[in-house]
C-alpha cells in the first residue's frame, strides 16, 4: 500500500494514496486510530447493543433500533449497492477494512474501553450504512405526528398545527453561497454551519482525501467514508442544510395474534400475515430483555408491539432520549439564575410540571390519539385477547433498499456544479437543501433526496393502515431548485423546500443572514466569520412588544407594575436584542422569557396537554408541553387558546417575578455548553458559557423556562473559497482527536467559542508527515 498520512497544525489528517479504494482504507484506519471509542459507540447504537456496556439507560434506544429494523435495512441497502454499483460497494468495503485494521490501536489509546470493559468489535461492510441510518432516522421528526395527534385529540382539531416550529428534535443549519460578483476575489464563497446536538467527540471530522482521481478537504461523519455534507474539491465546493422535508410516515395498525402465535395486520386488502420474531437485548448490570419485532406491509412496528394479553415481553419500553438528529440530550445540571431550574430530565427541559412519566407504557387496547375522523376500522367488532393496536414507521430506505451511498464517491470526483448536480440525483436521505459553486462561475441551489408522494394527511398525523388513500406513489416527488442571484441563503425556513414539508424553522436566521449579506459586495473568508457569530435575536421582538404593553396604564385595579418590574421593563425596552454571553440585559430577557413560558404552559387552556402522552420515552422531546410552548412562544403570544388578556397578565407577572428576585447574571453564566457524551461528564459545570440563542444566526439552543443549558449549537463552521482553497476556513467545537489528553482533543474549542475559524492548509510542504505503522 502507498498510504501517506500527514497532519496540519491542528492535528487534522491529510491522507494520500494511489487510488480511491486505498484512500478509503486509509480514511477508515486513521478514523479508528483517532476516534475508536466514538466509532464503537456508533456501531453499537446502529445495531441496538449499547445497553450491553452502557447499562439500562440505553435499553429503550436499543429496542427502537431493533424494532425499526435499522441494521437489517442497512444490510438490504448494501446488498442492493453491491448488485447495482459494485465499485461503490467495494469502496465502502475498503473503508471498513481500514476501520478494522485501526480499531485495536485506537482502543489502546482510548481510556473509555477500559472503563466500560468494552472490546472493539468487527465492522461489517454494511456497518457504515447502519451508522448513517441511526444518525439520521429522527431527522425528519416523525414523532411530531404523535404530538399533533395529541393536540388534536385533547385540545381540538383546530389547534393541530398551533405549535409548529423548529421543534425539539429537529436539526438544522445555516448556509449561504455568494456569487463572485459580491466577493472581494471575484470568485464564489460557500459558507455556513450545521446545528446539531453537540457531542464530544464531535459529529464532524475535518479531513483531507487525496489520490490521483481527486483531492478534497471537508467534514466527514465518523464511521462513513467520503465527505457527505461539506467539501471542497478545488474546482468546486458544496454544503447542505436540513430541508425540513417530511418523508417518513406513521401508520395506525390493527394487529391480531393467531392461535399458532403468528401475527396478522389489517391492511387495505384485509388481514394479511405480518413478520414477527423475538430478540434479546443484553443489559449491563441487569437481566436481558426480550422484545418482539413485528413488521407489517407498511413498515416496522415501533410502538405497541405487545398484545393485550401479551405472551412476549416488550412494551415499547422506557426509551432513553435520543440525539439530534437522533436527539441525544445530556443530563443537564441545575443552572444558576432564576427560571432555569433543571429537574434532572434526560434531555434538558423535557420534564414539565404535569407531564411526569411521558414514557409510560402504551396501553395494549389502543393507541390514544390515533383516531382520524371518518376512518373507522372496517369490520371491527369486539376485540379478543389477541387483537390490539400499534404504530408502524414507513421510511424510504426500508421501502426502496436504497440509501444513496452512490452519491458519495461521485461528489469527491466532482469538478463542476453540473457534476455535483448529477451526483446528488442519487441522494436518498436525509433530504437536504444543497448549495454549490465552482471556479467557472457555476452556482447550484437545489433540494436533494427522496420524498414520497402521498396524501397530505400522511404528513400531519398518524394515518390508518387499512385505508388505501394513504399508500405511497410509485415515484418520488419532484425536487425544487432555484437560480442564485447575487447570493442565496438556506436556514431551514419555509422557502425552496416548502412544497415538501409541513413545519419549518422561523424565518429569523434566514432573513438576518440575507440582510447581512446584502450589506457588502466584497465578502472574504475572514469577514464571513462575523455572520457566523451574529447574536441579534429577532424573535425577541414579539415578547418585547408585550413587555411594552405591560407598562401602559392598565384598566384593571391592581394590575400596575411594581417599581422593580418597571425597572426590568425599562431595561428590556432599551436592550439591543443581542444575545452576547457577557450581556446582563440578555440574561434579564432570558429570565423574563422563561417566566412567561412557564406561566403559559401552566395556563388552564393547556391543562389537557399536561397529561403524559402514552408513548415511549424516546419521543419525550417531541411530546412534552414545556418545550413545545417555549419553541412556539412567538405564536402563542398572539394566537392560540390563551386569551389576549391572560397573555398580558402573564407578562406582567413575569416582570414582577424577575424584578422581585436577584438580578439575573450575564447570559453566558447560565447559557453554558452541554455536550452529549456516551459516558456522562461528572464535572458538567466546567463547560463554558455561550452567546447566541435558538433564533440567532449564532444558533445555540436551550429550552426556555426549564434550562438555559445549550445542547444544540454549531457542530462545525466553514467557509469554502473558490478563488484559493488555501484561504478557506473551518472549525469544530472540540478538535481532531477523540482521545482524552491528546494535544488536539479540544484545542479548537477556544477559537470556536470566539467565533474564529482555523485555516485550511493544503500545501503538503506545510504539513507534518506521520509514520503509519502497518
Amino acid at each position: 500500500m502507498s498510504i501517506e498520512v500527514y497532519r496540519d497544525a491542528w492535528g487534522v489528517p491529510h491522507l494520500r494514496a494511489a487510488d480511491p479504494d486505498e484512500l478509503a482504507c486509509a480514511q477508515g484506519r486513521v478514523t479508528a486510530r483517532d476516534r475508536a471509542w466514538q466509532l464503537e459507540v456508533e456501531r453499537h447504537r446502529a445495531q441496538g447493543t449499547t445497553a450491553a456496556f452502557l447499562g439500562a439507560a440505553e435499553l429503550g434506544w436499543d429496542a427502537f433500533v431493533r424494532r425499526a429494523r435499522l441494521a437489517d435495512t442497512a444490510r438490504r441497502c448494501f446488498a442492493r449497492l453491491e448488485a447495482t454499483d459494485a465499485a461503490t460497494a467495494g469502496w465502502v468495503r475498503a473503508y471498513v477494512a481500514g476501520v478494522n485494521a485501526g480499531l485495536a490501536e485506537g482502543a489502546v489509546r482510548a481510556p473509555e474501553f477500559a472503563e466500560t470493559g468494552l472490546t472493539p468489535g468487527r465492522w461489517e461492510p454494511w456497518t457504515p450504512l447502519s451508522v448513517w441510518l441511526s444518525t439520521h432516522i429522527l431527522f425528519a421528526g416523525f414523532p411530531t405526528k404523535l404530538w399533533r395527534d395529541e393536540v388534536a385529540r385533547r385540545l381540538g382539531e383546530e389547534w393541530t398545527e398551533l405549535f409548529a416550529a423548529d421543534g425539539p428534535g429537529t436539526a438544522g443549519s445555516n448556509g449561504w453561497v455568494v456569487a463572485g460578483g459580491r466577493t472581494a476575489s471575484g470568485a464564489a464563497l460557500v459558507a455556513g454551519d450545521p446545528h446539531r446536538f453537540i457531542e464530544a467527540p464531535g459529529v464532524y471530522q475535518q479531513i483531507r482525501l487525496a489520490c490521483p482521481a481527486y483531492d478534497v478537504v471537508g467534514l466527514a461523519v465518523p464511521g462513513v467514508p467520503g465527505l457527505a455534507h461539506f467539501g471542497h474539491t478545488g474546482p468546486a465546493a458544496w454544503a447542505i442544510t436540513n430541508a425540513m422535508a417530511d418523508y417518513q410516515d406513521l401508520y395506525r395498525e390493527r394487529l391480531r395474534r393467531l392461535p399458532d402465535g403468528s401475527v396478522e395486520a389489517l391492511g387495505p386488502d384485509g388481514w394479511v400475515p405480518a413478520a414477527a420474531h423475538t430478540e434479546t437485548i443484553e443489559v449491563a448490570g441487569a437481566e436481558p430483555v426480550t422484545i418482539e419485532v413485528i413488521e407489517t406491509a407498511r413498515g416496522p412496528v415501533i410502538i405497541g408491539t405487545e398484545a393485550p394479553c401479551g405472551d412476549v415481553s416488550g412494551d415499547g419500553g422506557p426509551v432513553a432520549a435520543d440525539r439530534d438528529a437522533a436527539v441525544r440530550g445530556p443530563a443537564a445540571a441545575p443552572d444558576d439564575g432564576p427560571g432555569t431550574e433543571d429537574p434532572g430530565a434526560e434531555l434538558p427541559g423535557t420534564e414539565v410540571p404535569g407531564t411526569e412519566d411521558p414514557g409510560a407504557e402504551v396501553p395494549g387496547a389502543e393507541i390514544p390519539g390515533t383516531e382520524v375522523p371518518g376512518t373507522e376500522v372496517p369490520g371491527a367488532g369486539d376485540r379478543s385477547c389477541g387483537e390490539w393496536e400499534a404504530v408502524s414507521l414507513r421510511y424510504v430506505p426500508r421501502v426502496t433498499g436504497r440509501l444513496g451511498f452512490e452519491s458519495l464517491p461521485a461528489l469527491l470526483r466532482a469538478r463542476t456544479v453540473a457534476d455535483m448536480d448529477a451526483a446528488l440525483d442519487d441522494w436518498v436521505e436525509p433530504v437536504n437543501v444543497v448549495q454549490a459553486a465552482d471556479t467557472r462561475g457555476g452556482l447550484l441551489h437545489r433540494v436533494a433526496g427522496h420524498v414520497p408522494v402521498r396524501d397530505r394527511s400522511n404528513s400531519l398525523r398518524i394515518v390508518p393502515a387499512w385505508d388505501p388513500a394513504h399508500a405511497w406513489g410509485d415515484a418520488p416527488a419532484p425536487l425544487p431548485r432555484a437560480e442564485v442571484r447575487g447570493h442565496a441563503v438556506m436556514a431551514n425556513a419555509r422557502g425552496l423546500a416548502a412544497p415538501l414539508g409541513v413545519e419549518f424553522a422561523p424565518p429569523h436566521r434566514a432573513a438576518r443572514i440575507d440582510e447581512l449579506l446584502g450589506a457588502s459586495a466584497a465578502w472574504t473568508p475572514e469577514t464571513t466569520a462575523a455572520i457566523h457569530s451574529d447574536t441579534d435575536n429577532p424573535s425577541a421582538a414579539r415578547l418585547l412588544e408585550a413587555v411594552r404593553r405591560a407598562g401602559e396604564e392598565p384598566g384593571a385595579p391592581g394590575a400596575r407594575l411594581s417599581p422593580a418590574a418597571s425597572d426590568v421593563r425599562a431595561r428590556l425596552l432599551a436592550w439591543d436584542r443581542r444575545m452576547d454571553a457577557e450581556s446582563t440585559d440578555a440574561g434579564l430577557y432570558a429570565a423574563v422569557r422563561g417566566a412567561v413560558v412557564r406561566r403559559l404552559a401552566g395556563h388552564e387552556a393547556f391543562a389537557a396537554l399536561r397529561e403524559p402522552a402514552p408513548y415511549p420515552e424516546l419521543f419525550r422531546p417531541w411530546l412534552a408541553l414545556g418545550p413545545r410552548v417555549a419553541l412556539a412562544l412567538e405564536t402563542l403570544l398572539v394566537a392560540g387558546p390563551v386569551p389576549a388578556g391572560d397573555v398580558d397578565r402573564i407578562v406582567r407577572e413575569a416582570l414582577d417575578e424577575v424584578g422581585a428576585g436577584a438580578p439575573p447574571a450575564a447570559w453566558g453564566a447560565t447559557h453554558r455548553l452541554a455536550p452529549w457524551q456516551a459516558l456522562p461528564d461528572p464535572d458538567g459545570d466546567r463547560w463554558p458559557g455561550l452567546g447566541g440563542d435558538h433564533d440567532c444566526v449564532l444558533s445555540t439552543s436551550s429550552v426556555p423556562g426549564w434550562t438555559d443549558r445549550s445542547a444544540r449549537a454549531s457542530a462545525a463552521r466553514y467557509v469554502w473559497d473558490l478563488a484559493d482553497r488555501e484561504r478557506s476556513r473551518w472549525i469544530v467545537p472540540f478538535g481532531a482527536s477523540g482521545v482524552p489528553g491528546d494535544p488536539h482533543h479540544r484545542d479548537q474549542l477556544p477559537l470556536w467559542l470566539r467565533g474564529e475559524l482555523a485555516p485550511v492548509t493544503t500545501d503538503w510542504n506545510h504539513l507534518t508527515e506521520e509514520h503509519d505503522p502497518r
